[in-house]
């Protein structure tokens, strides 16, 4: 049955609005098939053990997202849910015990349910055999698998349990790189590593032919690649036109942040400010440049908000140098190029570009004049600002939260500096497991929640490189500017 909400909506306009509905996939059984030999190839550091990573980590994050989003399907019903005799129903998509919630939407259902249209199958199943080079033998089976088998095989790879006829496309977690909301605009990315070409392709498909994103079409974006990109010389990606979600951050209603990084290129960057402004979806959009270094790979792996006056970020990426004249005699003769510092310029249509002498002043100017905050931004650092813990911390997402509403954020167990501080800038701490409990029995409501940092268990997640700001993608926040 195609999953379907009359009250859907497209609608992001900052990065801390109350959340309403995001879509998320859950991890599946590909994840469990990277081995050491293509890890990295597949954009792992290491491989995961699957069952703990499902059990002990990534249910606690649906079950936290139903309570915030959709208490309906979950409220009073923890118990059922965690019991072992129920196998994990109330997660597997393809089951009949499956939450199937709205608001927390599972991509591989929304693949399935596309499916289910012949056309689609048939064209669909021809361009995932034609990426990966499948016989025609193997096209005709594909195209004649039940819809619900079909979007479990295009994900995991795998006909069985043991036959694998194509490569696991494990990153589909992080979701967020796919497709980003602004305002009432898709942006559809252009991942930069050929792992995740066949997960564009899935969602591509996907947001042109749901029924849930129909009123939406003429307002999703494609980056194209740029003029006569196919006479660039050899294979070399140098140039290409790539952009990652996990780059590109709605910190206000006319305000867009697009990193260039290890993913996204200076390109890909200019497609996306050309679409934008071509289609007046905002007036003004900041590119920060980062070093290209897989320690930080995307913007969000540096900074996120927090509250409209609060931000976590690794200081010493994000600071300002200090003056000349206080710096040791060593600096004077230190390779400038081999210095690890953001470059940033603020662009508006028809406008002179912005420069920004570090992050904190970019951050600091979107709080206190695009969200009007009124107060001086604050900001809470990796590992609090500590070596080597700022840097360890940072690696495993101690800067990569999602906020589920302005002032309470989702983050890793395991970076306890980083939670001292917030601590010390005046938040409750507290572990999932702990306060959904207290939402079942009535002892906190998620409404009422203020100022909390939630702690996620991440032993296996966090292997991956990817925190809850990379394994979600929002499409419909309050509006916090509508709130005063």
């Amino acid at each position: 049955m195609t999953l379907t909400n009359s009250d859907f909506k497209i609608d992001v306009t900052s990065e801390i609005g109350t959340l309403r509905s995001l879509l998320i996939h859950s991890p599946d059984s590909g994840l469990g098939k990277v081995v050491p030999s293509k890890a990295q190839d597949w954009l792992f550091e290491d491989i995961i053990h699957l069952d703990t990573v499902r059990r002990n980590e990534y249910d606690y994050y649906v079950k936290l997202l139903l309570y915030f989003l959709d208490p309906d399907k979950i409220k009073g019903k923890l118990q059922q849910i965690d019991d072992e005799s129920t196998r994990r129903s109330f997660f597997k998509p393809d089951n009949a015990g499956f939450h199937s919630s709205d608001k927390v939407i599972e991509i591989q259902t929304l693949l399935a349910d596309i499916l289910q249209q012949p056309d689609i199958r048939k064209k669909l199943v021809a361009s995932v055999c034609a990426v990966e080079s499948c016989n025609y033998r193997l096209q005709q089976q594909l195209t004649d698998t039940d819809p619900v088998e079909l979007a479990k095989i295009f994900i995991s790879g795998s006909l069985t349990t043991e036959e694998m006829i194509f490569a696991p496309i494990p990153n589909l977690i992080f979701s967020r790189d796919l497709g980003i909301a602004v305002n009432n605009h898709m942006l559809l990315n252009k991942p930069a590593k050929k792992a995740r070409f066949r997960e564009t392709l899935l969602m591509r498909y996907i947001f042109f032919n749901h029924p849930l994103f129909e009123a939406y079409r003429d307002n999703i974006l494609e980056i194209p690649e740029t003029a006569q990109h196919f006479l660039r010389p050899g294979e070399d990606a140098e140039g290409r036109t790539t952009l990652e979600g996990g780059d590109v951050m709605m910190v206000s209603p006319d305000h867009l942040v697009i990193g260039c990084s290890e993913r996204t290129s200076v390109s890909g960057a200019n497609e996306a400010i050309r679409l934008l402004f071509e289609h007046d979806v905002v007036k003004k959009v900041t590119i920060v440049k980062i070093p290209n270094k897989r320690d930080y790979m995307h913007i969000d792996t540096v900074f996120t908000q927090v509250k409209r006056d609060t931000w976590v970020l690794l200081r010493s990426l994000a600071k300002a140098e200090a003056p000349i004249e206080e710096r040791e005699p060593i600096s004077w003769f230190a390779d400038k190029k081999q210095k690890e510092r953001a470059e940033i310029v603020q662009f508006e249509k028809d406008e002179k570009p912005r420069l920004f002498g570090c992050i904190e002043d970019l951050l600091a100017d979107i709080s206190e004049n695009d969200l009007k905050s009124g107060v001086k931004t604050k900001f809470i650092y990796s590992g609090n600002n500590t070596f080597p813990f700022d840097a360890r911390e940072q690696w495993t997402d101690s800067c990569n939260l999602l906020a589920l509403k302005e002032g309470v954020v989702v983050g890793y167990d395991r970076n306890d500096k980083t939670v001292e501080a917030f601590k010390e800038g005046g938040f409750n701490v507290i572990r999932v497991a702990e306060l959904l409990q207290k939402f079942e029995n009535n002892e906190l409501d998620p409404q009422s929640l203020t100022d909390t940092l939630i702690l996620m268990p991440s032993a296996e997640l966090s292997r991956a490189r990817g925190g809850f700001h990379c394994m979600s993608m929002p499409v419909f926040r309050d509006n916090i500017l509508n709130l005063d």
